[in-house]
């Protein structure tokens, strides 16, 4: 916690003023939009109602206006997000490691996010930010912020169509070397199944995943996991007593729905965490040394991972 105190203290809150600054026109700006809103509304709704034609020249000029006052608001707020990024998310990055290499625009390819195959809807749309990679000792790994969703067209009952987008996957997206590469694929997934309805859905569990089940002897394992593999020996030969305890202890620490698959010659890791992650607030305080320490975990957990599934011994042999 010193650490954070200090990163806090020396390297972040002298940098705060002008973000303040910023965040207080912001709110002003939010406050003169709700204004324009309403009234359009106050010209829009005496308008239909009355008929009056004299009020369309106010509408347009209420409707102009409103329209330049968004345009405003939103060109101030990515100028209060950008010297957010800068001058917080980028120091919390240089504090954990400064080698690594952070953009805050940029997000995982969508390429990677389909060569993992842990998420096998199609999306409909991808967004992401927070890009981070680097090494840690000897492997490379990157990671981002990703939302995915797909498009759920539904009708009413009197055949109105209804659009609405669906979260596929939300949180932290990361991958890293394994040092080896996969003949087959290999899928740890949280198994909310046993969760719910416990042991005997285990019967069941060969019929759905991406291929078939995986028996493992580790019950505290299967308790939280299940695994599906396209080669049975592969995935034993991968999930050692040692790292199915590493990933019991990944999710324990991180404590949110965690997906790993091992394709290729790389891991990847998906933790879904429902809430923006490195964004600054228009409304409360823009950061104190709480958001500081949580923003500092989360970027640890690039660590976490590569140190508790042991990449770094390199005991895999390419081939």
């Amino acid at each position: 916690m010193q650490e954070i105190e200090s990163l806090y203290r020396l390297k972040i809150e002298p940098r705060l003023a002008p973000i303040l600054s910023k965040q207080k026109q912001l709110r002003k700006e939010y406050f003169l939009t709700g204004l324009a809103f309403i009234a359009v509304a106050g010209i829009v709704i005496p308008l239909f109602t009355t008929q009056n034609l004299f009020l369309i020249i106010p509408l347009l000029v209420a409707l102009g206006l409103t329209i330049m006052q968004i345009i405003k608001a939103n060109k101030l707020f990515k100028e209060f997000r950008s010297d957010f990024k800068k001058a917080v998310v980028n120091e919390i990055v240089k504090a954990v490691n400064p080698d690594w290499v952070y953009e805050p625009d940029t997000m995982i390819n969508p390429a990677i996010y389909a060569q993992s195959d842990i998420f096998r809807t199609q999306y409909d749309r991808y967004m992401g930010d927070d890009y981070v990679k680097g090494v840690i000792e000897k492997t490379d790994f990157e990671c981002s912020e990703l939302h995915t969703e797909y498009m759920q067209v539904t009708h009413d009952s009197k055949g109105h169509r209804h659009e609405e987008y669906v979260t596929i996957f939300k949180g932290l997206f990361f991958n890293a070397d394994f040092n080896k590469e996969f003949k087959g694929k290999t899928y740890v997934s949280p198994d909310f199944a046993e969760k719910i309805l416990g042991k005997f859905v285990r019967n069941f569990q060969g019929f759905t995943g991406a291929a078939p089940l995986v028996q493992l002897e580790n019950v505290e394992f299967e308790k939280v996991f299940v695994v599906h593999s396209t080669d049975q020996i592969e995935a034993r030969y991968i999930l050692t007593p040692a790292i199915m305890e590493a990933m019991l202890r990944i999710q324990q620490q991180i404590n949110c729905d965690v997906h790993f698959s091992f394709i290729g010659s790389r891991v990847y890791c998906a933790l879904g965490i429902a809430k923006n992650l490195f964004e600054p607030k228009v409304f409360g305080s823009v950061t104190d040394i709480t958001d500081v320490k949580n923003m500092h975990q989360l970027f640890e957990i690039n660590k976490l991972i590569i140190h508790e599934l042991n990449l770094n011994t390199r005991i895999w042999t390419k081939y």
